[in-house]
């Protein structure tokens, strides 16, 4: 009789070891599970921006050609924009590679920067040309630009927003003491130096 009672007793303990360990397991996975999903988010939001941005620097070739012909004398603004824009795009490939990495959203933001402000100049030495001001081309293109740069600045405050929800969750207590364990670091926002640059498409009346 005592061995079938300390037989019992120790089969009781042995089932609430495991249902504490299943219930720990249960509220382990529901975080990790949590911050992969916040963290797809933030990625797939990124994936818009992507979409955007490519679409912006498939304009500006387009643009330069068109410039060019009418603005021969300012060669120097024309190789800097596109230069600009090539930084750009391989700024925008990191970043794509690893959405919220601090060092890429830096970069991009950076020379997102650059590339509007390169444009803006383009724009504003494009107002001594009436014949270019007055191309179809390049109205069309200045066109596209600003429609495209509305999209990138709504893509941007989508993806700030869920990384956002991201790093709050990851931060928030119980998470913050797996997050670190799991792989799961602190994500950065896209930030642009010269903010209004960036969300308002350079206003040139063509």
């Amino acid at each position: 009789m005592p061995f079938l009672l300390a037989l019992s007793e120790t089969l009781i303990t042995l089932l609430v070891i495991l249902g504490v360990a299943v219930v720990l397991g249960l509220w382990v996975a529901g975080i990790y599970n949590q911050l992969v999903v916040l963290r797809a988010r933030g990625k797939n939001a990124f994936a818009q921006i992507d979409v955007q941005l490519k679409r912006r620097y498939d304009l500006i070739p387009n643009l330069v050609e068109t410039a060019k012909g009418y603005m021969s004398h300012e060669r120097e603004t024309l190789e800097a924009v596109i230069n600009a824009r090539n930084q750009a795009v391989s700024a925008a490939g990191k970043a794509a590679g690893n959405p919220g990495d601090p060092a890429a959203m830096t970069a991009l933001g950076g020379a997102e920067t650059m590339l509007t402000q390169s444009l803006g100049k383009l724009f504003a030495l494009a107002e001594a040309y009436p014949d270019l001001k007055a191309n179809q081309n390049m109205m069309a293109i200045q066109e596209e630009l600003t429609s495209t740069e509305n999209k990138v600045a709504f893509a941007r405050q989508a993806f700030n927003d869920a990384i956002t929800a991201y790093n709050t969750y990851r931060d928030s207590f119980p998470p913050v003491l797996l997050a670190g364990s799991f792989g799961f670091l602190p994500a950065s926002l896209l930030e642009f130096e010269d903010r209004e640059a960036i969300q308002a498409a350079p206003k040139v009346s063509f």
